[in-house]
């Protein structure tokens, strides 16, 4: 048997102890595995669709100071989610993990909360592409770039996502491979660029450390924090490596190091572009008073067509951005749905014969997200003098959303810790050893204090969704899914001592055991 092979059937039986068949084609390796979740946090989206935003609110400071403090606290927060995805390799993620380490109406809640955060971060990014590409495309065509112009491309650049990640796994990991050194690159464009060919000179260093400054009604202390929405945003949806974690080989160890290093090197190269972007800005009031910000100080840097080339170098990265997110959100679907869930559930939990992806998860992923913006429109359309953004609702509901999902399996782990539910021999081969628990806790206290301030005025709307989602999920949980949801691993017990039992079974007798596919 080969190295390849090996693993295969490992991975394999690593999958049917916790009672599922592989049905995902499992080919992607670590780099690929690690891909998926750097272009879905892709810096040229977060931290660029929302410079304006945070620019706004804690001046350049936002960018020295506001970016390390993030990013120091989602890195904490990715250790203990890498630590959960060692020791549980399942498609289901975060709501396999709070099923397991509680009870199956914690992974049901768990599972719709990260739903909820998956719409708005799909929507949120290709809303950013299409905030992007729209005025880039008006220049071209000679049309004016309208909220309208703008839904149209949005609703264009969704339907390309989900054609490629219908037609399979294989093309999408292969364009996730590229578009990680494509962000890599494209940082490196920019900052020599900006730093070389700038067409006035760079402000000192110390500029980025500029604090006090604010553009808002807001005291600056207050603003900063309404700032953070920009680093935050950013460093959003590296689960995604938990969610492919079936189509990951070798996943216990891959799939962890996915999720850490995919935040820790976004942090550094983000750093640095966001560090040159903000030392070229020659007029920051004007930068903020416009529609665009991050095309403002490029364009006034750079000039006309040089600056249009890397704004639309920027904008196919965000794209690749955009259809990693949907991989990632189908995912979590057909997991979810794998395990009736969901409403129409053996629908989403569908396999296509022909390229061995959830096709029917897929658009659904798709329609939802479009509808998410969409109603933001007819919103706006009715109320045109709201003062919020477009992008900054869809991208706080989708912080909140997934940040309360993070957070969930993290302090349920740290209870089942403490009552002797889960010990040592349940880790996987990545873990946190010692510093667990300190680490588990200072990410949990992040989350709240994250959450509360991505909710505050100006940007309530995404608290008053968030409320509304929260209220109807109550009402399907107890009109139906309360007595029906039969949970993950249906045919298992969900305590992490039936697993190693079924683990112990499956070492005695390897041939014995293929899982329970969805359909068993």
């Amino acid at each position: 048997m080969n190295t390849q092979t090996h693993h295969h059937e490992k991975d394999k039986q690593d999958l049917n102890k916790f009672g599922y068949a592989q049905e995902l084609l499992r080919s992607m390796g670590g780099f690929s595995n690690f891909a998926i979740s750097f272009s879905i946090i892709s810096i040229l989206t977060g931290a660029v669709s929302l410079y304006g935003h945070g620019l706004t609110y804690g001046g350049a400071g936002m960018m020295g100071f506001g970016w390390p403090l993030v990013a120091l606290f989602v890195m904490i927060v990715a250790a203990s989610m890498a630590e959960l995805a060692s020791a549980i390799p399942t498609a289901g993620a975060l709501y396999h993990w709070a099923s397991i380490l509680k009870n199956k109406r914690w992974g049901w809640y768990t599972a719709w909360i990260n739903l909820i955060g998956q719409i708005g971060i799909v929507a949120g990014i290709d809303y950013s592409v299409a905030l992007f590409a729209d005025p880039l495309l008006s220049d071209v065509f000679g049309y004016s770039s309208t909220n309208t112009t703008i839904l149209i491309c949005f609703a264009v650049i969704l339907l390309s996502h989900g054609i490629l990640n219908h037609v399979g796994i294989r093309s999408v990991s292969r364009l996730n491979d590229f578009s990680a050194w494509y962000h890599i690159v494209i940082v490196i464009v920019l900052v020599v660029s900006l730093a070389f060919f700038s067409k006035g000179s760079l402000n000192s260093v110390d500029y980025l450390f500029k604090v006090g400054e604010t553009f808002s009604d807001k005291p600056y202390m207050f603003a900063f924090l309404i700032g953070l929405l920009q680093a935050q945003w950013t460093f959003t949806g590296f689960d995604a490596s938990a969610h492919t974690i079936e189509e990951t080989v070798n996943p216990r160890v891959r799939a962890p190091w996915g999720i850490f290093t995919s935040v820790a090197y976004s942090f550094v190269f983000g750093f640095i572009m966001l560090a040159i972007v903000t030392l070229s800005i020659q007029d920051a009031g004007a930068a903020t008073g416009a529609d665009n910000a991050f095309i403002y100080v490029i364009s006034e840097a750079l000039g006309g067509d040089f600056g249009r080339v890397i704004l639309w170098l920027v904008t196919a990265a965000m794209w690749f951005c955009g259809l990693s997110s949907i991989t990632s959100f189908s995912r979590m679907m057909y997991a979810f749905s794998r395990d009736k869930g969901m409403p129409f559930s053996k629908q989403w939990a569908q396999i296509s014969k022909k390229f061995r992806t959830p096709a029917k998860a897929i658009w659904l992923s798709v329609v939802l997200s479009f509808l998410l913006a969409l109603i933001d429109y007819i919103i706006k359309r009715n109320n045109p003098d709201t003062t919020y953004t477009t992008i900054a609702f869809l991208t706080a509901v989708s912080v909140v959303g997934l940040y309360v999902a993070y957070g969930i399996p993290i302090l349920l782990k740290l209870i089942a810790k403490s009552q002797g539910k889960f010990q040592a021999k349940h880790l996987g081969p990545w873990h946190l050893g010692k510093y667990s628990d300190i680490i588990g806790i200072l990410g949990l206290l992040w989350i709240v204090f994250i959450s509360v301030i991505m909710v505050i005025p100006p940007n309530e709307m995404a608290g008053y969704a968030l409320g509304g989602m929260i209220i109807v999920l109550i009402i399907m949980d107890f009109a139906y899914y309360k007595n029906h949801f039969p949970g993950p691993q249906a045919a298992l017990g969900t305590s992490m001592a039936e697993i190693l039992r079924r683990e112990k079974e499956l070492e005695s007798n390897p041939s014995g055991g293929s899982g329970i596919s969805h359909n068993g």
